[in-house]
């Protein structure tokens, strides 16, 4: 399925990727409990700025800040939408 939305300049469309529910020790967390997610998978990549190349690219999974980026949902999916600078790391 292709998706039908394109980020534009240094932005990437990354879909969060959900904490283990289940503790090492064999405790399920709750939803009301969990923190939000910080890791996800690239889905989309903006073409990058003038002067600036993109280092991401789709498949990638990336770390990224607690409160980085915009929630938006499509087909029932959870998304973030963030600028390239607000990933913290290409796992």
């Amino acid at each position: 399925m292709a998706l039908k939305i394109q980020p534009l300049s240094d932005r990437v469309l990354v879909e969060a990727q959900e904490a283990e529910t289940k503790t090492a020790s064999g405790i399920y967390i709750p939803d009301s409990a969990k923190e939000k997610p910080q890791k996800g998978k690239v889905v989309a990549v903006g073409s990058g700025k003038k002067d600036h190349k993109m280092t991401v690219k789709v498949g990638d999974t990336v770390l990224y800040g607690k409160y980085a980026g915009t929630e938006l949902k499509l087909d029932g999916n959870d998304y973030l939408i963030m600028r390239e600078d607000d990933i913290l790391a290409i796992v």
